[in-house]
């Protein structure tokens, strides 16, 4: 049983999560993408994160949602096409050059 205590630490908790997370979550997901090596380590890194944060979850949901995609392919896809826009920046990039 929570005590009123408890209740108190909990929603403030919950409101310094929000407070401190992206703006939305395609920054939070950018977040992930660029702090890690490869896109199976983003994505085991999304998976925990999300596992482990109900609000995120919610989210998440939402954002799959809106965007007609899935839960369970909806983060490869945003990397995917993250990937495929860096790519194509360096690619004018180059083309630039030469």
């Amino acid at each position: 049983m929570l005590n009123k205590s408890n209740k108190i630490y909990i929603f403030a908790y919950t409101f310094y999560i929000l407070l401190s997370m992206p703006n939305n979550i395609t920054d939070f997901f950018v977040s992930i993408i660029e702090q890690s090596a490869s896109i199976d380590i983003a994505e085991a890194e999304f998976k925990r994160q999300i596992a482990d944060d109900s609000i995120l979850r919610r989210e998440y949901k939402e954002w799959c949602r809106e965007n007609g995609t899935t839960e369970k392919h909806g983060f490869l896809d945003f990397c995917n096409e993250y990937v495929d826009g860096q790519n194509e920046v360096w690619d004018a990039l180059t083309d630039y050059d030469e």
